[in-house]
């Protein structure tokens, strides 16, 4: 079914959707809770890590621009296979 992003809410313990879906009544979405950006912060690294990570992420804009990539999906199953 692919990957989307999803606003939702939380409301006297439950999580609801802000917008409508267009997904089949049973189907089961795996969440990510992300609370604040906070726990995306880069300045968590020190600078061996940062410049490692800004590294790899060259590395890997370079094979895909030299088309070197793969479906998002394609991925994402063979990390379940492992799993």
């Amino acid at each position: 079914m692919g990957m989307a992003t999803l606003k939702v809410v939380v409301k006297q313990g439950r999580v609801v959707v802000e917008d409508p879906v267009d997904y089949p009544d049973g189907t089961k979405p795996e969440l990510e809770v992300i609370t604040s950006d906070d726990d995306l912060d880069e300045d968590d690294l020190d600078e061996e890590d940062q410049a490692a990570l800004n590294a790899s992420l060259k590395r890997g804009l370079e094979e895909m621009q030299q088309g070197k990539g793969r479906p998002l999906e394609e991925f994402i199953a063979e990390l379940r296979k492992r799993g």
